[in-house]
């Protein structure tokens, strides 16, 4: 059964451009395919079936390769 990805992104930061990058290394790298949410606030997390496996947070935004391992170790 395949695992739901979620990567919620802050419009008005402009993380769309990362939300995208990363959805499409999990896609070609993983074969999953992620739901883009917007929101606000400065949010950018990835989440696996409902688990924040990714966050920004005041000392770090993750790379697109660090997000791609994490998901891979959650499938």
């Amino acid at each position: 059964m395949k695992k739901q990805v979620i990567i919620t992104y802050c419009k008005p930061c402009g993380y769309i451009k990362r939300a995208t990058l990363v959805a499409n290394a999990l896609l070609e790298k993983l074969n999953i395919k992620a739901e883009l949410v917007a929101g606000s606030g400065g949010v950018f997390k990835v989440e696996v079936d409902g688990k924040i496996v990714a966050q920004r947070t005041r000392e770090h935004i993750p790379d697109v390769d660090e997000i791609v391992d994490l998901v891979s170790g959650e499938i």
